[in-house]
């Protein structure tokens, strides 16, 4: 499943997505599509609207305090908790501490990368390019909730 890989400290590609940082420290194409991890710092309010996709996603968060929404769940976790949304599982979370928080993603298969990519490219001008997000999630299997009315 690829070659042994080693990737330090400020090393990985690096992405803006809807303000938060995303450095990827092992890529779908680094295990043949079957997982991938993500470290994310997230600064107070960012992170993604409420949404959901065929694959699952595991979230560890190393530090700051995050609100997360999991099915119709929401809770705040803070560093050294875990959480876990499978497949098809409505999610969203934003940071809420006063420091950027620092979480690690863990998809699986790998499916996320190309999403993330595609954000960081298209959706740069704010408010303007998030009317681009559904298109975008539609080419990569990812169905944003129409907001609350």
């Amino acid at each position: 499943m690829g070659e042994p890989l080693i990737v330090k400290s400020g090393e990985g590609e690096t992405l803006d997505v809807l303000g938060v940082t995303i450095r990827f420290l092992n890529r779908a194409e680094d295990t043949a599509k079957a997982w991938s991890l993500m470290e994310n710092i997230i600064p107070e309010g960012a992170g993604p609207p409420p949404h959901f996709h065929p694959w699952g996603e595991a979230y560890y968060l190393i530090s700051g305090e995050v609100e997360f929404q999991v099915g119709d769940e929401t809770l705040r976790v803070s560093g050294g908790d875990f959480v876990y949304a499978p497949a098809n599982t409505v999610h969203a979370f934003h940071g809420v501490s006063k420091a950027p928080a620092r979480m690690l993603i863990f998809d699986a298969p790998a499916h996320a990368e190309g999403f993330f990519k595609e954000i960081d490219r298209e959706v740069r001008k704010m408010p303007d390019d998030l009317a681009k997000m559904p298109a975008i999630g539609d080419r990569h299997q990812v169905t944003f909730l129409p907001p609350p009315a």
